[in-house]
């Protein structure tokens, strides 16, 4: 698990491998990921876009940007969390994602970004 806190937010990340739903003959690694985000500022915020960059060790490296996540824009108010899961496919049993999240603050609508931290993807029997 990896956490960060910028902007008065913290963004704290759990990955799962998900060896039923992968194929390694096929290249193709399925990990899922579960992000908590906490308002820890005193204002009402809101997430409005995600942007990724996703590196696998193939050095195969992706970008995804998006409105939301998993097809939400939710609102977090002070001292609020907002938790949800979403996965990825890698083509090898290694990699990394990391990113960050534009937010509004709904008082003065201003936006500004929070850091998502750089976590490892890898396939539990790497470690063997």
């Amino acid at each position: 698990m990896v956490q960060q806190i910028s902007e008065g937010v913290s963004v704290t990340v759990e990955t799962f491998y998900q060896g039923a739903q992968s194929n390694p003959l096929r290249s193709d690694y399925l990990f899922a990921y579960r992000i908590t985000i906490e308002n820890l500022s005193s204002l009402t915020l809101q997430l409005l876009n995600r942007h990724w960059i996703i590196v696998d060790s193939c050095r195969l490296t992706r970008e995804v940007k998006g409105e939301g996540v998993v097809g939400r824009q939710p609102v977090l108010e002070p001292n609020a969390s907002y938790q949800y899961v979403s996965a990825v496919n890698l083509n090898s049993d290694i990699g990394k994602m990391y990113g960050q999240y534009t937010m509004i603050d709904l008082s003065q609508q201003k936006t500004f970004q929070v850091a998502i931290p750089e976590f490892a993807l890898i396939a539990p029997f790497k470690f063997n």
